[in-house]
């Protein structure tokens, strides 16, 4: 199952979008987003390799994620499920965890899933960064990360 380029907009200084086109069904592509066995085979950017993926799937419950990048540093993500409408909508906190568990600036992430014919058009929007530069660098690993989850989504 491929995906279609994506498209991508900085709306607003502290506010970025994906959207993107997988050829998949709505429903497989949302649990594909909320199943732990599933996500911690396709989170994360090009060579990273997740290494703890936990999930409770509510509104109120945690998510977290443990990666290793290509070069050996550890990554640690984390938030709080804020709204989830099946198969329609994940709503969700988002921050990165220090090695001294200390958590930095959080934003928000909401992902849609759309049926597009046969097709699901995934919208990302990801708000409330405290500078470009980090939202910028989310752009990067997002772009990476949706990559992987059409690679691997094709494989379902």
């Amino acid at each position: 199952m491929a995906a279609r380029a994506s498209a991508a907009t900085m709306t607003e200084e502290r506010e970025l979008v994906i959207t993107r086109i997988f050829d998949a069904p709505r429903s497989l592509v949302f649990k594909v987003w909320t199943a732990p066995e599933h996500l911690a085979r396709w989170w994360g950017p090009q060579g990273f390799t997740t290494l703890s993926c936990a999930m409770d799937l509510r509104p109120g419950g945690a998510w977290f994620r443990r990666m290793r990048s290509p070069h050996g540093s550890l990554h640690t993500k984390r938030g709080i499920y804020r709204e989830i409408v099946a198969p329609e909508r994940l709503v969700f906190t988002y921050a990165d965890e220090d090695e001294d568990g200390e958590l930095g600036p959080e934003t928000l992430v909401t992902v849609t899933f759309e049926e597009h014919g046969a097709k699901t058009r995934l919208t990302l929007r990801q708000s409330g960064f405290e500078t470009v530069t980090a939202r910028d660098g989310h752009y990067g690993g997002w772009t990476s990360c949706m990559e992987r989850f059409a690679e691997y989504l094709a494989t379902l």
